[in-house]
């Protein structure tokens, strides 16, 4: 009989897709409107350039979402997919469950990120999505990260998880 315990965390190790950055977004202040940018710079140690957090440092300077979340989203609300800027978060990516990420580096294009929790939605999203957003986006908020190694990040950008040696 096999240890299931080893075959699942084997199983979490094992991640060979590669996503791919399909918005880019900056918060400027905390009420101003969400900034949609083709790319921006990743700062290490900081955050995104023109983005809110940037100054804050902390484990939340970058967040991110899935695509595919943003559709599920749009439907317990009863819409079509949620426009990024409505949940303020700075990255969309396609074809990767970010939840896969739990714990691990990772690269967004030039930059290197690391994990460092789920994205939980505030209250705001309530305002923001109306009545019953913030339950839409409960467990789909997508994951917070800090930069490690700076670089630019594009939309039309890889999101792979970082080898090793990185």
């Amino acid at each position: 009989m096999s240890d299931s315990k080893g075959v699942v965390q084997q199983l979490m190790e094992t991640l060979p897709q590669i996503g791919e950055v399909t918005w880019i977004g900056l918060r400027p202040s905390r009420h101003a409107p969400v900034r949609a940018v083709e790319a921006v710079e990743a700062v290490a140690g900081t955050g995104l350039a023109g983005d809110r957090y940037r100054t804050q440092g902390g484990k939340r300077q970058v967040t991110l979402i899935n695509a595919e979340h943003l559709v599920a989203v749009g439907a317990f609300l009863g819409e079509g997919p949620i426009d990024p800027a409505r949940v303020r978060r700075n990255l969309v990516v396609r074809g990767l469950n970010l939840h896969a990420l739990k714990g691990k580096r990772f690269w967004v294009g030039d930059a290197l990120f690391a994990h460092t929790g789920a994205c939980d939605p505030c209250s705001q999203m309530e305002a923001t999505l109306g009545p019953g957003g913030y339950n839409a986006m409960r467990h789909h908020g997508g994951l917070t990260a800090q930069v490690i190694q700076g670089g630019t990040v594009r939309i039309g950008d890889a999101v792979r998880v970082a080898r090793a040696e990185d």
